[in-house]
């Protein structure tokens, strides 16, 4: 390699590389190894700033020679992202071999010029550690939008480029900007898009090179073309399709749209024959044997070759945690190729980067007119918000459906011609693919029930007789115990609290023993002490909000590890192996998370200095305790995936057997089920999503040259790795356990949990018909629409009148035709139905929904199944005789009815009737990352005084505890219909952080410790409310 001295000015010294070796990309403490020895040979290599770097190796010197020498130079960390390419004696862009002799390779050195490029694109940055790896990256996605490569729509494109001119000249000045553009070609067709670049570009005031690098990243690894390299082919038919690899597998495209994904753990061996390249994939049950194989065809041998070589690369790279070690040589003869991947993998890299203490080396930026060497990391900033970043219609390569079984017992094999990917897996036999800590991914899930259902559990009418909020309006609460409805007992019992409210009038929905003032000593001013006493940082109450989130996480997993194992286990009726299957599967995470709590209790304790601990040692921080448990919840991730064939067996049982059906009923009557069953059973896969979600925080917080910063960053990578894993399995359940529910909130149906039948939305409406408008409850499904109306049965089920299948339907606004506001026609292939939403957003909704659910059923090619167990004109007797019609009387004896079986009157369901609302399967989806729990003052319209409870946010609900000890909560309050907003002056309600809680004429006021928490509960709290809901995304697909 030239001195320094002979070249003053190189590119290394530009990205502030030192003279000596530095950091390489081999193990801690080694160096390049020494020249071999032999004539030197000059090698020409351009870098990703388009400078070029010669480099002096030996003729027998291996091409990883090479490349730990560019490394080095650059003082890259994290070098094995990237590769050498160069183009062959045949025109072909093929990468340099680490292990041949670079001359081998090179055929005329002299005239090659290598590229230094991102070879292995992860799926998502934050699992680069080092900000001059995320520069390069810069670099990369800015070469590819330039080329043509990277195809994104205009919007994608131009917020994109502002981020690039962000970075290189800073803040948008509108004459510096036009003529940066004019002389600087950032795109193919820049020049139609380029008002658009300058108006992304004035909205990144103050935004640093690395921010801006941050953000461009952000928006790259959402599109769908982002790392793909398209290698040409044809399939049997002979259509034009191209093959590419991802971290996930291999991807088939059509044009630049990806039509097919084949995940590592679907395929069982890649291989070539001549000009064909063959993917064979796992048998599956479901599908004939002998389609097991796919058959591509490609322009020559070679480039089958040089196509399977990268796909035994990334497999490597992304899957396994070590390098795969060479094959011993045969003795007689050879069969196949020898190739094999050579460097570190992934895991290796982010284990090495988190192990040792690499010196950050300032560098510049080539093309930045702005000094940001050592600059902040965009995690520690207060940048755009994430709504500014446009979605492609895909974010990245989906995850298989089924879990990843072949990180556990097997491995994929691979062959060149007959040839094994990585020979042999690491010592314990696992594979381990690196995921995005991205931030959509999750985005993602919830169940429905509101409150549990229990035979204690009263369902509460605030108000006296005769007052303006009717049985329809008002918002009533869950409460365990005996209670009132309007002012009468239930069941010849008394209400809960002695005497009346503050407010002079009757109960509050609230009103328990734990909830009314009387009797409580109140000592705000020893709380205000206390709280000034402990830390103020925010990352103090990230930590805290882990700590009484887990408290709540491990009383549900105690649920069915010690309470529903209680009740089981003395029935011979229950089926050992599903006993079995559920004890394997709950109790290892069980005993896992107890010792995880007492860690997390422990370093609280220190931070807060409530021990002498702290002052050994800094205890003032998390990552380090979320890093070593999250990788030992790594270890239990075959019990995770576990999770769903528990549910599914649970309700096979419950179907073959009316005692195991009873069985569960009547646990879940019990006041420690205070969800649905099936909820709990899905808690460990949530619990993912809320440690992801704290973990951003934590990184979004931390400055990178925290303590805390590189170890929060690596259990960002793991959890994330973790949730994209299981990202398939938790969709398909939730929408199962949704179907489930629903089921039991619906009689007339028989056959409603069926293949490939997707719940999209359920709500109140109001259907037009010989008596006028009658409010009736809509259930929307991917094929058909149901609607029903509230049942006097003693289970209070929904009693179905219709069935709407969507196929053939057609939807028109038809508000001037019949003069009803909010209305709409649905016109279907039997019937048609004019039907009345409450106001214009929530008609919005459900027309855009129905659409959506019309054109999925269009493309379906599964034939209609009738949901319907009566036939339509049964159900239509019904709907014209005028049984359904319910008095105030009936739906107050309804409610009262508690004692009896299977009641069934605290759902989502019965919610969005009373409230007159609707809810969709995306909004479920999202409320499974909104969930809270924590300490809060609550204190009434009227009261004085504030009252401490332990409060549990979930499901749409507020449940309230004495304190996080208990094992079942005292009240609930389902939020659906409520709105959340700051007191007013008027209001005197003269204390921080408080939040009010509104609904007609019931108010109620809450207030947190610190403003962190403080809007953390207004968050959660308006994704459960209606006003809220408008924000949300439109479809599940937007969600992930």
């Amino acid at each position: 390699m030239v001195e320094p001295a002979d070249r003053p000015s190189t590119a290394g010294q530009r990205l502030g590389a030192t003279e000596s070796f530095g950091v390489s990309t081999l193990e801690p403490g080694l160096r390049p190894p020494a020249q071999a020895p032999g004539r030197q040979v000059s090698i020409r290599v351009q870098m990703l700033d388009d400078t070029q770097e010669v480099f002096q190796i030996s003729q027998r010197s291996p091409g990883k020679l090479l490349f730990d020498l560019v490394c080095v130079h650059l003082n890259l960390v994290e070098g094995d992202y990237f590769g050498l390419e160069y183009q062959d004696q045949r025109k072909m862009t093929v990468w340099l071999d680490l292990l041949k002799p670079t001359l081998k390779q090179l055929r005329r050195p002299k005239n090659t010029i290598l590229r230094f490029v991102v070879k292995f694109f992860p799926p998502d940055h934050t699992q680069l550690t080092e900000e001059l790896t995320q520069y390069l990256f810069a670099l990369q996605i800015k070469r590819d939008l330039a080329c043509g490569r990277l195809i994104c729509n205009d919007t994608s494109a131009a917020l994109m480029v502002s981020h690039i001119i962000q970075s290189e000249i800073g803040d948008f000045d509108e004459t510096q900007s036009w003529q940066h553009l004019l002389h600087n070609k950032y795109l193919p067709d820049q020049d139609a898009i380029r008002d658009k670049i300058t108006d992304c570009h004035r909205k990144h005031v103050g935004q640093t090179p690395a921010e801006s690098d941050y953000q461009l990243l952000e928006i790259a690894r959402r599109l769908e073309m982002y790392g793909v390299r398209l290698h040409p082919a044809k399939d049997r038919e002979g259509t034009k399709l191209s093959l590419s690899v991802a971290h996930t597998g291999v991807l088939v495209f059509q044009g630049y749209t990806k039509i097919n994904a084949f995940n590592w753990s679907k395929i069982r061996k890649l291989s070539f024959k001549r000009k064909r390249f063959l993917i064979k994939l796992r048998a599956d049950p479901s599908q004939n044997a002998h389609h097991d194989t796919l058959e591509f065809a490609m322009a020559s041998r070679d480039c089958c070759k040089i196509f399977w070589k990268i796909c035994v690369e990334y497999h490597a790279f992304f899957r396994l945690f070590e390098e795969p070690k060479p094959k011993p040589k045969p003795i007689l003869f050879t069969r196949g190729s020898s190739f094999r991947f050579s460097g570190r993998t992934q895991k290796q890299i982010i284990d090495y980067v988190k192990d040792s203490e690499v010196k950050k080396v300032p560098f510049e930026r080539k093309h930045s007119k702005i000094l940001s060497g050592g600059s902040m990391s965009p995690q520690s900033s207060s940048f755009r918000s994430q709504s500014q970043v446009p979605k492609e219609s895909a974010m990245s390569v989906p995850l298989a459906d089924q879990p990843d079984s072949a990180r556990l017992g097997h491995q994929a094999e691979f062959n060149g011609s007959e040839e094994p990917v990585g020979a042999t897996s690491p010592a314990n036999g696992s594979h381990d693919m690196q995921a995005a800590p991205g931030s959509d991914l999750a985005q993602s899930r919830q169940n429905h029930h509101v409150a549990g259902s229990e035979p204690e559990q009263q369902l509460l009418n605030p108000g006296s007789p005769g007052s303006e909020d009717s049985p329809l309006g008002s918002p009533f609460v869950i409460v365990n115990g005996n209670g009132s409805v309007n002012g009468q007992g239930m069941g010849g019992t008394g209400v809960l609290g002695p005497g009346h409210s503050p407010e002079g009038g009757q109960l509050s929905p609230l009103t328990s023993p734990l909830l009314t003032d009387a009797g409580y000593v109140r000592n705000e001013d020893e709380d205000e002490a206390r709280r000034k006493k402990f830390p103020t940082d925010k990352a103090y109450f990230i930590a805290k909000e882990l700590l009484t989130t887990e408290r709540t996480y491990l009383k549900d997993l105690q649920v069915i590890t010690k309470s529903f194992q209680d009740v089981v286990g003395k029935d011979e009726a229950f089926p050992d192996f599903i006993n079995n299957l559920i004890s394997t599967s709950y109790d290892p995470l069980y005993k896992f998370h107890q010792g995880f709590l007492k860690e997390v209790e422990q370093r609280l304790g220190q931070w807060e200095g409530r021990s002498n601990a702290h002052i050994k040692g800094d205890y003032q921080r998390i990552g380090d305790v979320l890093l070593k448990n999250i990788q030992g919840l790594r270890q239990l991730t075959i019990h995770l995936q576990k999770h769903s064939e528990c549910l599914v067996e649970l309700e096979r049982a419950c179907r073959s057997s009316r005692k195991v059906e009873a069985l569960c009923r009547e646990f879940e009557q019990q006041r420690v089920c205070y969800l649905p069953f099936n909820i709990f059973l899905l808690r460990p896969l949530h619990r993912l999503l809320h440690y992801k979600l704290i973990l951003e925080r934590l990184c979004k917080h931390y400055p990178p040259t925290h303590d805390d910063f590189r170890d929060s960053r690596a259990a960002l990578a793991d959890i994330s790795e973790m949730v994209l894993e299981l990202q398939g399995t938790m969709m398909k359940m939730e929408n199962f356990q949704k179907l489930l529910e629903l089921k039991k909130d619906l009689t007339g149906i028989d056959n409603l949990a069926i293949p490939r039948r997707e719940f999209i939305r359920l709500g109140c409406l109001s259907k037009l018909s010989g008596k006028g408008l009658q409010q009736r409850m809509f259930f929307l499904f991917s094929d058909s629409l149901v609607y029903t109306s509230r049942g006097m049965t003693p289970t209070n089920q929904f009693k179905v009148h219709g069935q709407l299948p969507l196929y053939g339907m057609t939807i028109s606004e038809s508000e001037e035709e019949w003069g009803v506001p909010h209305s709409f026609t649905l016109f279907g292939q039997r019937q048609s139905v004019v039907v009345a939403a409450s106001c214009a957003s929530e008609m919005e909704r459900w027309v855009e929904d129905i659409r959506m659910a019309i054109d999925l059923a269009e493309q379906s090619s599964s034939p209609h199944t009738d949901l319907l167990s009566t036939s339509l004109s049964d159900n239509k007797l019904l709907e014209d005789g005028g049984g359904e019609q319910e008095s105030e009387e009936e739906l107050c004896g309804s409610r009262s009815s508690l004692e009896r079986q299977g009641y069934r009157g605290n759902t989502t369901v019965h919610v969005c009737w009373h409230r007159n609302t609707s809810v969709s399967m995306v909004d479920f989806s999202v409320a499974v990352e909104n969930q809270l729990s924590g300490n809060l003052l609550r204190k009434f319209k009227n009261s004085n005084g504030w009252q401490k409870l332990w409060v549990v946010f979930t499901n749409f609900s507020l449940f309230f505890y004495k304190s996080h000890q208990d094992d079942y909560p005292l009240a609930s309050l389902p939020l659906l219909g409520y709105s959340v907003t700051v007191p007013s002056e008027s209001e005197n309600i003269h204390k921080d952080y408080v939040f009010k809680l509104h609904f007609k004429s019931h108010v109620y006021y809450f207030r947190s410790e610190s403003e962190y928490t403080f809007e953390r509960w207004m968050e959660v709290i308006r994704s459960a409310t209606c006003s809220a809901s408008r924000s949300l995304p439109s479809t599940r697909k937007d969600l992930y």
